[in-house]
Order: C-alpha cells, then sequence, then structure tokens
C-alpha cells in the first residue's frame, strides 16, 4: 500500500512492536490516544487528516477503541533564513546557501548587496524564505552541533520565537546563546567548591538542601532578600508560561535569574558557609532544574559537578523547583506617586502601611513638597500596592 497508509498508523505499532498476531494488542489502549502531536502547516493534510481517518478505519474494523489518535495538536512555526540566486538567461536560478555568500550592509543592519565567496562575483537577494533543499538555504544541524554543541542549538531554538510562530535564523542569535551558556558555566564554575561542601554539609535533607531553612531565610540583608524574590519571581513566571508552552519567556526567565545571581559576584566566591552562599545554592539549584529540559546536557554537568546530585540524586529524576511564597514577601513597597493624575516621582513605605501613613509618607515626600509648590491637598487617592495621587 501507498506509503502514506504506513505513516498514519506507525505511532500505534510503538506502542506493542512484538506484537505478532495483529497490528496492535491491548498495550496500544493502554498509551494512546497520544497526548500531544506536534506539526508544520505541511502536515495539516499529508499526515494529520490521513492518520484521523487509518485511525477511524482501525476503530470500523474492531482494532482501536477510540476515535481520535491525537488528544492536542500544536501547529509550529516554519524556520526561515535568507536566500541568495543568480538568474541565467533563461530566467532559471541557481540557488547559493547563505555560508558561501558574503552580505553587505547599511548602517541599520540592512542587506545592501552580496557577492559569492568563491569567484566575489554579485549574487541577488531573494529575501527570507521558509528554510528548503530548493531554495538552498536550509541550516545543518549537524554542523551547529559540532560548532556550538547540541545545547546551544536548543537554547537558541527554544528562546528565538514561541513554537507556534515562525522562527527567523540568525547566526548572532546562536552566538548570543553560546555567551548565555558560557556565563551559566562561569558562574557554576567560581561557586562550584563552595556549593558542594555546604551541600555534602547538610547532605541528610536530601533535596532540601539546596532550599534556604526558615531561619536562615529570616537573617538575610535587604539585598540578599531582594535577590532570592527576583529567584522565585522568575521561577513563577516560568511555572506559568510552561503549562502554555511559551518556552521563549522560559528562556527569558532563566536568563533573569542568571543576571541576578551574578549579581553575588563574579570576582569571588565565598570562601565559607555565608548567607550569600546560602542564596547562590539556592538560586542555582532551582536554575539548573528550569533550564534542564531545554539544555539537557550542560545542565546535567553542573548539577554532578556541584554536589546537587549526591543530595537529590539525578537531575532528570530531580523534583521541580517549588515556589517559595514567604520569599515573595516584601517588607517595603514603591509606590508611584501622581500629583494631579501626574506622576512626579515615587515613595517606600512599609509593605503593611495602612491608609493614613502611606498618605502621611506621600506628603511627607520630597517629591511632593517639589512637585505642589505649597498648595493645598483637596483629596488623596490611594490604589493599593500600586499608586497614590494627590489631587491639589
Amino acid at each position: 500500500m501507498d506509503t502514506f497508509v504506513d505513516s498514519s498508523w506507525y505511532f500505534m505499532r510503538y506502542c506493542s512492536p512484538d506484537a505478532s498476531a495483529a497490528m496492535v494488542d491491548a498495550r496500544n489502549d493502554y498509551w494512546m490516544p497520544m497526548d500531544q502531536y506536534i506539526g508544520g502547516i505541511e502536515h495539516a493534510v499529508l499526515h494529520l487528516l490521513y492518520a484521523r481517518f487509518w485511525t477511524r478505519v482501525m476503530r470500523d474494523v474492531g482494532l482501536v477503541g477510540f476515535d481520535e489518535p491525537f488528544s492536542n495538536l500544536l501547529t509550529q512555526g516554519m524556520v526561515l533564513n535568507d536566500t541568495f540566486y543568480r538568474e541565467d538567461n533563461s530566467g532559471r536560478r541557481t540557488w547559493f546557501h547563505p555560508d558561501d555568500v558574503d552580505v553587505a550592509h547599511d548602517d541599520k543592519g540592512r542587506p545592501m548587496g552580496a557577492v559569492l565567496k568563491s569567484d566575489h562575483e554579485p549574487v541577488s537577494l531573494g529575501g527570507i524564505e521558509k528554510m528548503s533543499k530548493s531554495k538552498n538555504n536550509g541550516i545543518d544541524p549537524k554542523a551547529q552541533i559540532e560548532q556550538y554543541g547540541a545545547d546551544t542549538a536548543r537554547l537558541f531554538t527554544m528562546f528565538a520565537s514561541p513554537p507556534e510562530q515562525t522562527l527567523e535564523w540568525s547566526g548572532s542569535g546562536v552566538d548570543g546563546a553560546q555567551r548565555f551558556l558560557r556565563r551559566l558555566w562561569n558562574f557554576a564554575y567560581l561557586h562550584h567548591q563552595p556549593i558542594a561542601a555546604r551541600l555534602n554539609n547538610r547532605a541528610g535533607d536530601g533535596l532540601g538542601a539546596c532550599a534556604l531553612k526558615k531561619a536562615e531565610a529570616e537573617h538575610l540583608t535587604e539585598a540578599l532578600r531582594d535577590l532570592r524574590r527576583e529567584i522565585h519571581i522568575n521561577l513563577r513566571q516560568a511555572d506559568f508560561d510552561f503549562t502554555r508552552r511559551q518556552f521563549n519567556t522560559v528562556v527569558s526567565a532563566a536568563m533573569k535569574m542568571l543576571n541576578t545571581l551574578e549579581s553575588l559576584g563574579q570576582s569571588k566566591a565565598p570562601s565559607t558557609d555565608t548567607p550569600s552562599l546560602a542564596v547562590a545554592t539556592e538560586g542555582l539549584g532551582i536554575l539548573l532544574r528550569l533550564l534542564a529540559p531545554v539544555v539537557p546536557h550542560i545542565t546535567h554537568a553542573l548539577w554532578v559537578e556541584c554536589g546537587y546530585a549526591r543530595v537529590g540524586g539525578e537531575l532528570i529524576q530531580a523534583a521541580w523547583p517549588q515556589v517559595e511564597e514567604d520569599a515573595l514577601l516584601r517588607s517595603q513597597i514603591t509606590l508611584v506617586l501622581q500629583i494631579n493624575g501626574k506622576v512626579r516621582g515615587s515613595i517606600s513605605v512599609p509593605a503593611d502601611a495602612d491608609g493614613p501613613t502611606i498618605e502621611a509618607n506621600a506628603l511627607a515626600s520630597e517629591a511632593f513638597q517639589r512637585a505642589a509648590s505649597g498648595q493645598t491637598p483637596k483629596k488623596i487617592i490611594h490604589v493599593a500596592g500600586r499608586l497614590v495621587n494627590v489631587v491639589v
């Protein structure tokens, strides 16, 4: 039969590969329907529709007990890249791979022209097109992996675009992904010995050795509280983004985490078990677990080298990090200060301050005194947690 028939049910055969008496057996009913189908728009007919049709054929002859083969559909975006060509006298185009072309750009980075590297003669700009053999603008994954490593390629692909949107290939974007992973490695290298020592001393706590104990958290400085809060705020956002398959913002949250951790100091790591090291241990443990589905190789290596594996086991089996609600609490909050509806500055008040206290702070602030020019307040509007508007 036509090969389209094979591609319309092979995934069910995986569920019972050694069944000798029939196409599928009872194991297929356990594993199917499939939880998630991912395919590009060109698969909507030639695979997805055929698979749905063939599943109903199998249902009608009593081989399966379900109507649809897939529970959820994600239509992925296309990957785009530049195209270059020359046209002969007959109008036939010869397409050249982007790696074989030198492109000149204007001061705004827009392409102005291009020449072929082999003969330095001009080629025409074909614009941005879907990667394809016919346009000779595909990227060889093997070459990318050999040059950058698999994790860099994975990170760029995840970060460049949401999965359902088109992705424009960018060499500079790949370089940026590799720089991020180098920064992650450098931070872990700087801290791995003191972190491993701290974890070893608390090995009896299991994976809980990664987190701050309540007594430790209560004695953090305000700066370390703010730093730890940023880690958990980004973890909460990444958790939400994972559930909606918004992987690019998951990577963005991880990048913000690393920026926050680097503010602990890049020049040297604490030599003893200090509050700073406690925050670094917890933060890096969260970051490695958050990134593991995206860049599994580097995170596994760092998980082991930093000693987390001794307390939490293999990274692939480690419990997912949990947001510590206590870490999100603030002792001080910043409110926007408005006068007659126009922003004039901000004020800092205790997080548990009541209305009269907040209003008194607003009227006593330098920003209000300067902007009000001695005018008498007629009304004060307080929006909890956001702003104070003084009408004069």
